[in-house]
């Protein structure tokens, strides 16, 4: 089955993080139109508000959920914050878990382990949370596919730029990125899980027409969605990874000239001038089974 077409792979265009400790952005997610909200128990939560922002978890997840959108969290690395954050949030409005630094397979791994008993004690389907791996680190980076496939709970990746760039001492620019990104998505794709983000640092957010540029890029190079950080680029990323109407248009016409070719007993297949192969018929049945799956969510 073509990748796109797996009913168990979410939609995740677009992905918000909120604040948890702060009510105004968690009341205010519903209305911004993001398949996904990621409450963050990390980066953008200090250290003194820690705790309260962990306590806030499950009330807010329940008042995001109301609207339908998808509710993730962002837990924190250090495994004693971690362990905190996953017994704080294993919770039915909270679908998966951003887990940055993903630092092997045996670390995803001993988080579901957590998952499972917790899932367990609280009368949760097993498996019910998923887990997002954020590669963030040079060592983890050689590690990209063994931690995609290392649970059968890790349902999407992403290159955490910022901190990759940190841990590979460059700067987080379009030059040094663009290969690890592209490597990333390769190795979620042969995992069979979403590959999530985009060639850049997810902290520009002021200019939009960069941001679109970027998000676009993504689409082609074969990334399914990404992370914002201001309600602004919703809408952006949405756009970017739904396929336009001449797309849509076109994946009909390659499949209708193919179901022509068929019927007639040819075994060439052209359309509007150019032979067409089995990749590109593929590609366009890809194209409709996105359309319809976004198409079906709204």
């Amino acid at each position: 089955m073509p990748f796109e077409q797996s009913d168990t792979q979410p939609l995740w265009r677009s992905m918000l993080f909120v604040p948890t400790n702060v009510q105004k952005f968690v009341d205010s997610a519903p209305s911004r139109g993001a398949d996904a909200y990621i409450l963050d128990l990390e980066d953008s939560i200090p250290v003194a508000e820690k705790t309260n922002a962990r306590n806030m978890v499950r009330e807010a997840a329940a008042s995001i959920a109301r609207g339908g959108a998808d509710v993730l969290v962002r837990i924190n690395r250090p495994w004693r914050l971690m362990v905190r954050d996953i017994e704080a949030s294993v919770d039915a409005n909270v679908c998966a878990f951003m887990v940055p630094k993903a630092a092997d397979a045996g670390h995803i791994r001993a988080i579901a382990e957590m998952l499972d008993e917790l899932e367990a004690e609280r009368g949760l389907t097993i498996g019910h949370t998923r887990l997002v791996a954020m590669i963030e680190t040079t060592e983890a980076y050689f590690q990209a596919v063994e931690i995609a496939q290392a649970h059968t709970r890790v349902v999407a990746m992403n290159l955490g730029s910022e901190d990759f760039a940190l841990s590979a001492g460059m700067l987080p620019e379009e030059e040094g990125l663009f290969q690890p990104t592209l490597h990333i998505m390769l190795a979620a794709r042969a995992a069979g899980v979403l590959p999530l983000g985009f060639v850049g640092t997810i902290a520009e957010y002021r200019d939009t027409e960069l941001f679109q540029t970027r998000a676009e890029q993504a689409a082609r190079l074969g990334f399914l969605g990404a992370a914002c950080i201001h309600p602004l680029q919703v809408d952006i990323l949405n756009q970017a990874f739904t396929p336009s109407e001449e797309a849509v248009s076109r994946a009909r016409g390659v499949i209708a000239a193919y179901d022509a070719a068929k019927a007639e007993g040819r075994g060439s297949i052209e359309f509007e001038g150019k032979m067409i192969d089995e990749p590109i018929i593929q590609r366009a049945e890809n194209t409709l089974a996105r359309a319809a799956k976004i198409a079906a969510r709204h």
